[in-house]
């Protein structure tokens, strides 16, 4: 699926309470999914233009609800084209073997008016991790959005092997930024 692009993680659409389902779907040219590095002491910000889920909630049982969702790692944006041509490389995404990110949810838990936390697992690079986020929920028109972030360590998940692995030229933590559009949400 094509969108605008941060990261990873419609994730946080499962389990909504006081949302009911009918037909969800991504609205590709609404989300975004984002990442923010430090390299050698500055930020670099980039996206991912491909990404789909697959999304059930059920303010109900909010424990039965999941969000499955997966980042076609090819489809990274970054401005420079020489750095697009080695994030693509083994050392990086390797794209070849591992052609996408995925994100499964495993709890949902409401905190307070339009806030929740997500747990679930997180697998780049055939390297799967636990991780805990929260998400914000909001509303306009027709449309109901997931907003939120993450902080990951990309040598915990093979990302940036070799001379990059030197985290004073590229930092271990890279932040993923996610701004999901959903329609087909409707209040319960």
């Amino acid at each position: 699926m094509h969108q605008r692009p941060l990261a990873l993680t419609l994730l946080a659409l499962a389990g909504v309470a006081g949302l009911v389902a009918a037909n969800q779907a991504l609205i590709a040219n609404q989300s975004e999914v984002m990442y923010v590095a430090t390299q050698m002491g500055s930020e670099v910000e980039g996206n991912f233009g491909r990404f789909e889920a697959q999304i059930n909630l059920d303010p109900d049982k909010p424990q039965t609800s999941s969000v499955w969702f997966a980042v076609d790692t090819s489809s990274v944006i970054f401005p420079s084209p020489d750095v697009l041509k080695e994030l693509a490389k083994p050392d990086w995404f390797d794209t070849a073997h591992y052609p996408r990110a995925e994100f499964r949810s495993g709890r949902i838990q409401r905190l307070a008016d339009g806030r929740y936390e997500i747990a679930g697992v997180l697998t780049i690079k055939g390297r799967a991790h636990d991780v805990v986020f929260p998400v914000s929920m909001s509303r306009s028109g027709a449309t109901t959005f997931a907003t939120g972030s993450l902080t990951i360590k990309r040598l915990d998940y093979g990302v940036g092997q070799g001379e990059w692995g030197d985290t004073s030229l590229v930092a271990n933590e890279v932040q993923i930024k996610f701004k999901i559009a959903l329609s087909g949400v409707t209040s319960g």
